[in-house]
């Protein structure tokens, strides 16, 4: 042993003697006990000190600097005082000890080695495992064992529908919407249950018994969430008698008295109108104390605050006494309204895709209106629509100076992230008649700030190529009012026709988005376009190819009241588009162009949808053979009559290939069901296209069919199939249609 241990054994030795001086200290100390710890009162015995004083003090180590005295010094001492004698005496007599003294005068003394372990089993190499001879755990006792086994268990709830909670001398309403609360909060009780989400099986009994445990919580929360405060649920179980190793766990309700509400007041500086908060606050004086209705009012209240000129309110906690005598609550709500604030000014920060002056320009509100919540949100909905943004919110802030009539105002602070302007799109579909068509387009959709974007597009089907350049502008200098010109190149070859074909076009106009459906839509453009086709010419009954010219202005009026912009399930779509067009060539020919479409949804259970459309056109000012063949009117095809092939439908040439003509109308009542991601339609498509001007409603032909629909969160994939009925020579058996969206 050295040196290094024998101090650290004489500290320990005396952090012991510390230590136990503590309580002989509070002996003679003259602090106070308390009275938890304090005796009884009465005559009781003087106390008899453990030790004399003297004998303490002498315990006590000196504090001097001299070096601390060797352990067998220390460890004679105790010797010798077990012995007896007084400690002065006791280390006088260690003292004439020569290895003491040594030691005390700084000697080192080297002490003997403890002798060694002789076992011989020490030396023995370890067993092998085979021939350990490990004795098995005892086996468990009869209560143990029923403790850890699995088992079966019946869940039981007593009293909990017999509580009568409503008051049938409330109002109708009042009745209706506590009646509501309460079957809500059965409900509540069935998903969150714990025995029940176990399905009657557990691993142990403690298992069984914690899921009761959280199970009698749950319902004391539920029970108390309706007023019933003094609630109890008391818990049950045994054996059941029926059910052999099956477990019965009841569960009694005591749901005690209700209470209701008593006085409602609300701390809050004044507002304007003076009732803006009481009046938003449903719940009123002898309405039972239903939490998830009474929470519901108060977020009313935020949300009503904000709507009518306050940004900055903040609604606190409530605080409701109880008065178990009278069974009534006093309710008071403490409400931090803030100032009453008019809109300010637009600040910007983070990485911007473009500045205040263009996030002015997608507001619905002026500097100096009544700040309204719900007009912020219209403007962090139309930042999120322009598709320029990663991330992207709209705060309030305090704003600076006073209004003339001394209203202050409240800034907005749009945090902006741009996204990555560049995207690539790719589309692809299938029709009978218009077989493969494949699209890829590139944009960059900021490419000249703000929100002036370039796309670059092309075409690659087996009956149609094309190639365009685009450029367009949204919310320009307005919003939702959006500009593009277009130069498209463009080969279509058709049965009932083969064209080259340029164009050039321009249009400005008002459209839908699918994050923002509007209700009105407009648009209004210019074009001309050069085309070399091929034309049936019935004087020499051939077809002779020709290059017409065409100018039109088109223009385009729609009124959309459908729930939905690619998947429709009520409402209804009125769309009407004129085009003037002059013809150049052969002479100038001057018509119009004009096409009315409107379709009907109506869902007829959950998941049950019937559509309707119809279709009515026609061209009048000039003779068909003056058209020039992508001019006219064709039926037939997936976004026509189904069934037929693409423009199959209407007057043809005597080699029984499409003419096209200068009328046409169509009909289609569709039946959808929808369950989960996936649904099926059957549809009845009807329609032709005449020669005359005018449509003459008859001879319609009539195609059948079902489908498939795969639905996604950017709309449903539509794959139908469809045949004619009446089928003639040369008509396709069935026609196949694939297709991103709705028929109509």
């Amino acid at each position: 042993m050295g040196r290094g241990d024998v101090c650290l054994i004489r500290s320990i030795a005396f952090l012991y003697l510390g230590c136990a001086a503590v309580p002989l200290l509070a002996q003679n100390s003259d602090v106070q006990t308390p009275a938890l710890l304090a005796e009884p009162q009465g005559a009781v015995a003087p106390r008899t000190p453990i030790i004399t004083d003297m004998e303490f003090d002498e315990a006590i180590p000196s504090l001097d600097d001299a070096p601390l005295e060797s352990i067998q010094i220390w460890d004679a001492a105790q010797e010798a005082r077990e012995e007896g004698g007084t400690a002065q005496q006791q280390l006088a007599q260690t003292a004439k000890d020569p290895e003491i003294k040594a030691a005390q005068d700084g000697d080192m003394v080297e002490l003997l080695p403890d002798p060694p372990v002789t076992d011989p089993l020490l030396d023995d190499p370890l067993p092998s495992i085979d021939r350990f001879d490990a004795e098995p755990p005892p086996e468990p006792t009869q209560a143990a064992e029923r403790e850890t086994q699995a088992m079966r268990y019946v869940v039981r709830v007593e009293g909990l529908d017999s509580i009568k909670t409503v008051d049938v001398t409330q109002d109708a309403d009042a009745v209706a919407v506590e009646a509501d609360a309460w079957r809500a909060a059965r409900a509540r009780f069935n998903n969150l249950s714990a025995l029940e989400d176990g399905g009657g099986r557990a691993e142990s009994r403690a298992e069984v018994a914690q899921r009761a445990r959280a199970d009698r919580q749950l319902l004391l929360d539920i029970l108390n969430g309706q007023g019933f405060f003094d609630a109890d649920v008391r818990l049950k179980s045994d054996m059941s008698a029926t059910d052999a190793g099956a477990m019965n766990v009841v569960l009694t309700v005591v749901p005690g008295r209700r209470y209701y509400l008593g006085q409602i007041a609300f701390t809050a500086p004044a507002v304007q109108p003076t009732d803006l908060i009481s009046s938003n606050f449903v719940p009123k004086t002898g309405d039972a104390i239903i939490a998830d209705i009474i929470m519901a009012a108060e977020a009313n209240i935020s949300v009503k605050l904000p709507q009518n000129g306050y940004p900055f309110a903040v609604v606190g906690q409530r605080d409701i006494l109880l008065d178990s005598a009278t069974g009534v609550g006093a309710y008071t709500l403490p409400v931090d309204t803030g100032a009453r604030s008019y809109f300010g000014q637009l600040r910007t920060e983070g990485t911007p895709a473009f500045n205040a002056e263009h996030v002015a320009i997608l507001r619905r509100f002026e500097t100096g209106d009544l700040y309204d919540s719900r007009k912020v949100d219209d403007l962090r909905a139309a930042l999120i629509a322009t598709g320029l943004l990663s991330t992207v919110s709209v705060e309030a802030v305090p704003g600076e100076g006073l209004a003339p009539d001394g209203t202050p105002y409240a800034d907005l602070l749009v945090r902006q992230e741009a996204a990555p302007p560049r995207t690539l799109a790719a589309s692809a579909g299938y029709g009978t008649g218009q077989g493969l068509r494949a699209e890829g387009s590139w944009t960059h959709r900021n490419l000249f700030p703000p929100e002036g974007s370039l796309t670059v597009a092309g075409v690659a089907g087996t009956r149609e190529q094309a190639a365009s350049l685009a450029f367009a502008r949204a919310n320009a200098g307005q919003r939702d009012r959006n500009m593009e010109i277009s130069l498209s190149a463009l080969h279509s070859n058709y049965d009932a026709f083969e064209a080259y074909t340029g164009r050039l076009a321009g249009t400005l106009g008002f459209a839908s988005t699918p994050i923002w459906q509007k209700k009105f839509t407009w648009s209004i453009g210019a074009e001309i376009l050069a085309t070399y086709e091929n034309a049936f010419d019935f004087a020499r009954g051939a077809r002779d190819r020709r290059i017409y010219y065409v100018a039109a202005l088109p223009g385009q009026l729609g009124f959309d009241r459908s729930s939905d912009l690619l998947d429709p399930v009520k409402g209804y779509r009125l769309n009407l588009r004129v085009s003037p067009e002059a013809s150049l060539g052969a002479g100038t020919n001057l018509y119009a162009r004009v096409i009315l479409d409107g379709s009907y949804y109506y869902t007829v259970y959950d998941n049950i949808v019937v559509a309707a459309r119809a279709r009515v056109a026609t061209i009048s000012g000039t003779s068909r053979d003056d058209l020039a063949p992508s001019r006219r009117l064709y039926g037939g095809g997936g976004g026509s009559v189904r069934g037929f092939g693409y423009q199959q439908l209407g007057p043809k040439d005597p080699n029984n290939d499409p003419i096209g003509g200068r009328s046409l109308n169509e009909f289609a009542l569709e039946g959808r069901y929808r369950f989960g991601n996936f649904g099926v339609a059957g549809f009845v498509d009807a329609g032709q296209a005449y020669e005359s001007s005018i449509p003459k409603f008859d001879a319609w032909r009539v195609g059948v069919g079902v489908g498939g629909r795969f639905y996604t969160n950017f709309g449903p994939v539509r794959l139908d199939l469809a045949t004619p009925l009446n089928r003639r020579t040369g008509e396709s058996r069935f026609s196949v249609y694939v297709s991103i969206g709705q028929a109509f």
